[in-house]
């Protein structure tokens, strides 16, 4: 009978097709990780292309931009263990303050007490045990996931960036030897572009950065080397980086007083603007030779589907998709 064994056939399609969409949505994270590592090891590239044009072997350039990376790391950590430890410190002084205030009914927290009974509300979570140890546990898991998927990013970028030559070598073979040519110099400029992408977002980062480093050194704010650089390393990640930064500098800016805080977030809000529509995209059409809109456009798009890497990577696949169009589609409209 055709239509059984038509019917059949289409069925058992079906259940492979829904038995490998499923296999991909437990790798989702995997091939997340992946995508960011090879996206990171692209933007390197000029980096390292550079360091071989000056006679370094491949696995050596590898090795000064790993150095490199970790020299930043510890000038982060050198910057930011201080201030951490010393604000560590005085919380711990002022605890003892705070619970003697809690009993003395005519100070501010102890008002607060009586009228939200705060410490009872502690004690009835530390006694039922499961939400303490429960957060902690989630805490903990966080962590250590956070980590992992650090290690795993730092690891399959070191080898994606060692051999990429070879990984493009072995993609090349799988277009047809008549066009194959064409494809390597279309990927050629894709990665170029990539590359630029990266070296210009790492420009409207530092600009953030001593943007912040000036404003708080004028106005007063504590810690000022520590958030410029803080606000240079969040305003990395498109989108929410920029706005998570500017409100943990406005929280600190409390500590000199409420004017300089609200001052703080006005010029965190005006910088915003001034980076969202003027500063990234311009800079970004510099780099790449895209339009500020479809740059605009393409991150929120790539954030809202896949998170901060899909933020990352929305311009990349802009530039990829713009000259895939170029090649293959608009020549073929112009003809007829």
């Amino acid at each position: 009978m055709p239509w059984f064994s038509a019917g059949l056939r289409l069925s058992l399609g079906a259940l492979l097709g829904w038995f490998l969409f499923r296999q991909l949505v437990r790798l989702e994270q995997v091939l997340t990780l992946t995508v960011l590592a090879a996206f990171i090891a692209v933007s390197l590239e000029p980096v390292v292309g550079i360091l071989i044009r000056r006679r370094l072997r491949r696995g050596w350039a590898v090795a000064v931009v790993l150095g490199v990376f970790c020299m930043l790391v510890g000038g982060f950590l050198a910057l930011f263990i201080p201030p951490l430890s010393r604000e560590v410190t005085v919380l711990a002084d002022a605890v003892p303050v705070w619970l003697q205030q809690v009993h003395d009914h005519q100070s501010t927290l102890g008002r607060i007490e009586d009228h939200y009974h705060v410490v009872d509300r502690a004690k009835q979570a530390l006694g039922s045990g499961g939400g303490v140890v429960g957060g902690m546990l989630g805490a903990g898991r966080l962590v250590l996931d956070t980590v992992t998927s650090l290690v795993v990013v730092v690891t399959l970028t070191l080898y994606f960036m060692a051999g990429l030559p070879a990984t493009k070598e072995f993609c090349y073979r799988f277009v047809v030897g008549t066009r194959r040519d064409r494809a390597r110099e279309l990927t050629e400029e894709i990665l170029s572009r990539t590359g630029r992408y990266m070296l210009g977002n790492l420009f409207t980062s530092a600009v953030a950065g001593l943007a912040t480093f000036v404003w708080c050194a004028v106005v007063g704010v504590p810690y000022a080397a520590a958030l410029g650089a803080f606000v240079a390393l969040m305003d990395l990640v498109p989108v929410v980086g920029s706005t998570v930064a500017g409100i943990v500098v406005s929280l600190v800016a409390l500590a000199v007083s409420w004017p300089v805080a609200v001052a703080t977030a006005t010029f965190y809000i005006g910088f915003r603007v001034l980076e969202d529509y003027l500063i990234m995209p311009r800079t970004m059409q510099y780099a790449v030779d895209v339009h500020p809109f479809v740059t605009v456009l393409a991150v929120l798009a790539g954030g809202v589907l896949l998170g901060i890497i899909g933020a990352l990577v929305a311009v990349p696949v802009a530039v990829a998709v713009g000259l895939a169009l170029d090649e293959f589609v608009f020549p073929r409209l112009d003809t007829r």
